[in-house]
């Protein structure tokens, strides 16, 4: 029997490591350490033991000829996700299982579930999969899934961890999850065998448990089964059948097997580790990467019965209780990748490296020192998914109608699942999941990515590592980085920019006086070989950010927005999507697609959304009417018909596009989209003095009457031809200058030398942030979401609903109007100095009546700015008037602060400025 002290010892002098030294992690070899038994520590598994293999008897029973769903992957998520389908009324439904049920990733999963998480989706999601394992499976079938409440214990070594945890504390009480912030002493009265002696405090969550996966998917299939879905096991998909429609489309028709195909026109990749493999066959990008993950089983411990599972998210360890013993694992910074798939792996385990695990356990002694002297009983060393975010991979493949995903979930498929599989139901029942899924969405990630096998690598690597560290509101990846670059980024490089990435673009987040600080070559933290780099000036910048105080470039970002507020900043924002709507039916497709009415004159540009079926908001974005008369490369494209001029957010670029081309496919629209993203730069100049600044660059009036604020015209700017809009993002007169890549340059050189005497200044994204937020523009995928109508969120001046034009989501609308908004979005100030950063409970009137979405510091009305959704605790419509008579307070880290609720932004909010009256 090998104890964890020993194995401890093993790896120090297999690798020359010490406590002392402390961990050295190094390139990862085979074999290391003690021999333990290899065995998952569930007393069921769905695994055979002997007897011929699964695939040579065939599949359990036969094959149907059509399905209306095909799931591929009997897991977690395939099985929740066949559930749902079920619970919805979907007949038909096939879950197709290559071995037996669980036989893939799910079967050596720890599963644990975790109520709260720095995200309101995910708290949600974990929510459903909660009450699916722990009432809703037995109450229908009779069966106990295995859960047990046990409760969860998160562990602060320093004060910033213990200020995360109070964060999530306080998001908790907006969807009434009890947690409790103990002292050391409260700890141990709790956790008998922990060591306190380290400790600043923890957080306690009494309803967390565990799940067995085992006793969760035989339940989930038997649930299924009996509302007429099917399960197959031991039958391998070798193929999925595609065609193209006369709309030159590609779309699912079925699912082939070693024993036969089944017409189907829809389904979904649920194969785990092996779903890239499912996602070739049919021509579909899937971005994950397989490693292993780890973890030890205990012998018997005295006294650790009924204790709560535990993360030690400083130590990157967890310790999950297994009856009397614990399981032991974590997130390393070097985990072993598998590099080659095997298609026959299951039921599988691999040997366990002890020069990778080792890491752990001294993290692991020190919590619960008694573990220096327990036995090992076995090793748990398995394949696990992990993508580029740390997120997983959901929804409709862009490349393939009716083909979804439900992968990718970083060895958090159990207690994601049931929440994921609740919404992917959704998704195929009614086309657009219940819940904001961005986030999940595979759609969020540009197509130049998906298959980048070294941005895949890199990115999934640093998450992986990065799993257990302290979600700032600040950080930003150093891995995959460069990937995209506007036209200025070696010009604002020199300049001190501190680039910001986003779905691997490179976009300006703020400058930097200490002068430049470049992006330099993911180092792996030190793994694999590679040297961590040393003196690394954007590094640095970044960690000086690790606060939930306000940041020490605050200073900075100041002077920038103010700089904008009394004379006039530019904004480098190349990285917005660009996209041309032309054709025959453009005018059609744009009547349909966007909220506002943008079939104005050309000339017009136009502020709109764009909403699903349910009124929700898909985007918010610039339309502009193009006139058929001017052509010129780039800037004006021929075209027969209509032309519009989109500019979306670059962050949600590849989201436009594809809800934009699936619509114009649904309603076979006979026009074009272009997208002309990487051709053309976007710079943007705004302030009082921008007016003066750019008459002397462009060969244009811009006086109101000239030029009129939401108008574009095509100008030289410095002799080149550029597309002129007056709008802002920010609350100020301004233009952006939509400029021909080649042209950029020189634009911006000729913009800054003539503002040079009228107090230019360069800023970055952390500015417009500031500034957006204090003059109420919303952002989408925050204040913004697609679970989010306009209605609520503020914005039905962007909704054409007075006007008899029929467009996607209006009768949604109409029915919110009639019935009563029964949620709104206020803007909430807060006098007393304190920085905010979403996700703080709202309180009214003593009540927690939500939570906030977005907030930051408004440096014009010095105070902090939050804009939060509240709902009436009674259940019944958010007035006006309920919003105007509560008595409001923002709750931070478990403190409350008086806030003062508005009806309008509280910075200019008759909207002068932006129309240039000062």
């Amino acid at each position: 029997m090998a104890s964890l002290s020993r194995a401890l010892r093993v790896a120090a002098a297999h690798c020359g490591w010490s406590p002392s030294q402390g961990l050295r992690l190094r390139p990862r070899t085979s074999t290391a350490g003690p021999t333990t038994k290899k065995s998952v520590p569930y007393q069921r598994t769905l695994k055979e033991e002997q007897g011929p293999s699964a695939v040579a008897r065939g599949p359990s029973q036969p094959l149907p000829s059509t399905a209306s769903v095909v799931v591929i992957g009997g897991g977690s998520v395939g099985c929740q996700t066949l559930y749902h389908l079920a619970k919805l009324g979907v007949s038909g439904a096939v879950l197709l299982e290559r071995e037996r049920l669980t036989s893939g990733t799910t079967w050596h999963t720890a599963g644990l579930l975790w109520q709260l998480r720095p995200s309101d989706v995910e708290v949600e999601l974990l929510a459903h999969t909660r009450r699916v394992v722990s009432r809703d499976l037995e109450e229908e079938t009779g069966l106990h899934t295995g859960w047990i409440q046990n409760g969860g214990l998160f562990i602060a070594s320093n004060r910033q961890r213990l200020d995360e945890y109070k964060r999530l504390m306080s998001l908790g009480k907006a969807y009434g999850v009890e947690s409790h912030v103990l002292s050391p002493a409260e700890t141990k009265a709790l956790y008998p065998l922990m060591n306190v002696d380290d400790l600043y405090g923890t957080l306690y969550v009494p309803h967390d448990g565990t799940m067995d996966p085992a006793g969760t998917c035989t339940t989930l299939a038997r649930a299924a089964t009996a509302r007429g879905a099917q399960v197959i096991e031991n039958c391998p998909v070798t193929g999925i059948r595609v065609r193209t429609d006369d709309f030159g489309v590609r779309r699912v028709t079925a699912v082939e097997t070693e024993h036969g195909s089944i017409q189907t026109p829809f389904v979904v990749n649920c194969a785990g580790v092996w779903a890239s493999a499912v996602g070739r066959m049919a021509g579909v990008r899937v971005p994950l990467v397989a490693m292993h993950h780890a973890y030890v089983v205990t012998e018997r411990i005295e006294g650790i019965q009924n204790m709560p599972n535990v993360r030690d998210h400083d130590a990157s360890v967890y310790l999950r209780l297994q009856g009397d013993a614990l399981s032991v694992g974590g997130y390393e910074a070097n985990p072993i990748f598998w590099e080659e798939v095997s298609d026959k792996f299951a039921f599988g385990l691999f040997d366990l490296d002890w020069d990778v695990f080792s890491q752990h356990i001294e993290g692991a002694i020190n919590r619960v020192p008694v573990l220096e002297k327990t036995g090992i009983k076995s090793t748990v060393c398995g394949p696990e998914s992990f993508t580029p975010d740390h997120k997983p991979l959901m929804g409709e493949a862009p490349e393939l109608r009716g083909f979804f995903l439900g992968c990718g979930f970083n060895s958090a498929g159990m207690m994601l699942g049931g929440g994921c599989g609740q919404e992917l139901a959704h998704w195929i029942v009614h086309g657009r999941p219940e819940k904001d899924m961005y986030g999940y969405d595979i759609r969020r990630f540009h197509h130049s990515l998906t298959d980048h096998h070294c941005w895949i690598r890199e990115r999934s690597h640093e998450s992986y590592a990065k799993n257990y560290s302290v979600v700032f509101p600040h950080d930003e990846p150093l891995a995959g980085r460069n990937m995209r670059k506007g036209p200025l980024h070696e010009e604002l490089l020199g300049r001190g920019c501190v680039f910001q990435e986003r779905q691997g673009w490179e976009r300006p987040g703020w400058f930097s006086p200490r002068g430049a600080a470049p992006v330099l070559d993911y180092d792996y933290y030190g793994a694999y070989g590679h040297q961590v780099r040393k003196d690394y000036a954007y590094n640095r910048l970044l960690g000086d950010e690790y606060t939930f105080d306000f940041p020490p470039h605050q200073d900075v970002i100041r002077k920038e927005c103010l700089a904008c507020r009394g004379a006039a900043a530019v904004f480098d924002m190349s990285y917005f999507g660009k996209f041309y709507l032309v054709g025959p039916d453009a005018r059609k497709a744009a009547d349909w697609l966007f909220s506002a009415d943008v079939s104005r004159p050309p000339g017009s540009t136009v502020y709109t959304c764009m909403l699903n079926h349910r009124g929700g908001t898909e985007s918010d974005l610039t339309v502009s009417r193009l006139d058929p008369g001017l052509q010129a490369p780039t800037l004006a494209p021929t075209f027969e018909g209509d032309g519009y001029y989109l500019a979306v957010g670059g962050a949600v670029a590849q989201h436009n596009w594809s809800h934009i081309t699936s619509v114009l496919q649904d309603q076979r629209f006979r026009c074009q989209l272009i997208d002309s993203s990487e051709d053309l730069g976007m710079i943007s100049v705004q302030g009082p003095a921008s007016r003066a600044i750019l008459q002397e660059v462009l060969d244009v009036d811009l006086s109101n009457e000239a030029f009129p604020f939401s108008t574009h015209k095509l100008v030289r700017a410095a002799g080149h031809l550029v597309r002129a809009i007056r709008l802002s993002f920010v609350g100020e007169l301004g233009w952006e200058l939509h400029t021909p890549r080649a042209a950029c340059v020189p634009v911006y050189k000729a913009i800054m030398a003539m503002g040079a005497k009228l107090g230019l200044v360069n800023a970055g994204y952390r500015a417009i942030d500031s500034l957006s937020i204090e003059k109420g523009y919303r952002h989408w995928h925050t204040d913004l979401r697609p679970d989010d109508s306009p209605l609520e969120a503020g914005l039905a001046f962007t909704c054409k609903l007075k006007s008899a034009v029929p467009f996607l989501g209006r009768e949604a609308l109409e029915q919110h109007r009639a019935s009563g908004l029964r949620r709104r979005l206020v803007c909430f100030t807060v006098d007393e100095k304190v920085p905010m950063f979403g996700l703080e409970a709202i309180w009214r009137n003593g009540h927690v009546v939500g939570h906030v979405r977005r907030a930051d510091f408004g440096f014009t009305i010095d105070k902090t700015i939050a804009y939060g959704y509240i709902r009436d605790p009674s259940g019944g419509p958010v007035s006006l008037d309920f919003v105007k008579s509560g008595d409001y307070a923002l709750e931070r880290m478990g403190l409350t602060y008086a806030a003062e609720a508005h009806m309008k932004s509280p910075f200019d909010p008759d909207n002068k400025r932006v129309k240039g009256m000062y």
